[in-house]
């Protein structure tokens, strides 16, 4: 894997590895003993992945290259593809990526001289955010075998959704989809249930949030009732499995797509999920750099575990 862009790229024992490796980096310290750079390339707003991010750079003992793209050469007509071009030729060893565009990486990532992380790809993916839904999940529940997992909103324009249900599928979970109507992705082959069925029968209910910024017109998401027709209510919440767990990527529409109180009940692992994805992509940077043969299992201080660096050369 010389990028990390799309979860289709994955076979499951790539999945499990990453998950593996990052409770590695959870429960030791782990820091690269050389000099490199990353350049975050955020075209969209962002506060949970751009900020896990730079802490799992800076965890890392990375130089974090400041980009933003209202003082940059955006603002003179710059394309991505030119930007990301002038970080590999100032020296830049890794570059993450989010933009608007569905497609970005296709060109990108066929002439890049160093590895680049999909940190968002408008409504198509997001597997970083996967990668730490997934080992939420796999924390709580030790295996994605069999599990019924609801993914439940704004499915047309959530890469969330996508990714997700792509890699859960491909671990052996069984998932379901559930949203207002508008809201479905008819090319999405994935059944759809009531949320009601939704909170009853799955182990996982994964909200997400309603993407207002990629809405063309008025949609269920202005509706005062929505909560009450397809969001988590207390009521819900109530008929849920005694083990059930609720995830949402974030950032909440708190009142929208579950009621306030929900967000850090005792179901809630919201916050954990943010945690978790540092701990992702710390380990996803490292691999990426060992496949590229930028750093080698040498300039990895603390390693108090053997198996670590051979684990990750595995991958």
């Amino acid at each position: 894997m010389r990028h990390f862009i799309s979860v289709k790229q994955l076979t499951e024992q790539e999945i499990l590895s990453v998950l593996e490796i990052a409770e590695e980096y959870r429960e030791n310290k782990f820091h690269i003993k050389q000099e490199l750079f990353v350049a975050n390339l955020f075209y969209e707003p962002s506060t949970r992945t751009k900020m896990s991010f730079i802490v799992a750079q800076r965890k890392l003992g990375m130089e974090v290259l400041d980009f933003h793209t209202e003082t940059s050469s955006v603002q003179k007509g710059e394309s991505l593809y030119d930007t990301a071009k002038t970080f590999e030729a100032i020296g830049t060893n890794m570059l993450v990526v989010r933009h608007p565009d569905d497609t970005w990486f296709e060109e990108l990532h066929q002439n890049a001289a160093v590895p680049i992380i999909n940190a968002g790809a408008g409504k198509e993916e997001h597997p970083t955010q996967c990668m730490l839904d997934l080992l939420t999940i796999y924390q709580e529940f030790g295996t994605f075998k069999n599990l019924k997992v609801a993914i439940v909103g704004d499915i047309k324009h959530s890469r969330v959704a996508h990714s997700n249900a792509i890699a859960l599928d491909r671990l052996g979970a069984n998932v379901y989809l559930s949203s207002a109507p508008g809201f479905e992705d008819e090319d999405f082959d994935f059944p759809y249930v009531t949320i009601d069925d939704a909170v009853e029968t799955c182990d996982v209910v994964m909200l997400l949030r309603i993407q207002h910024e990629r809405h063309q017109q008025d949609s269920n998401s202005a509706k005062e009732d929505y909560l009450e027709h397809y969001g988590l209510t207390k009521e819900r919440e109530k008929v849920m499995k005694d083990h059930a767990i609720i995830l949402h990527p974030a950032p909440v529409n708190r009142g929208i797509e579950i009621d306030t109180d929900l967000v850090e009940c005792s179901r809630s692992r919201i916050f954990k999920q943010m945690n978790n994805g540092v701990y992702v992509r710390m380990a996803i940077i490292a691999k990426l750099l060992l496949e590229w043969g930028i750093i080698d299992e040498n300039v990895i201080e603390e390693c108090q575990e053997a198996g670590f660096t051979k684990r990750i050369n595995s991958m």
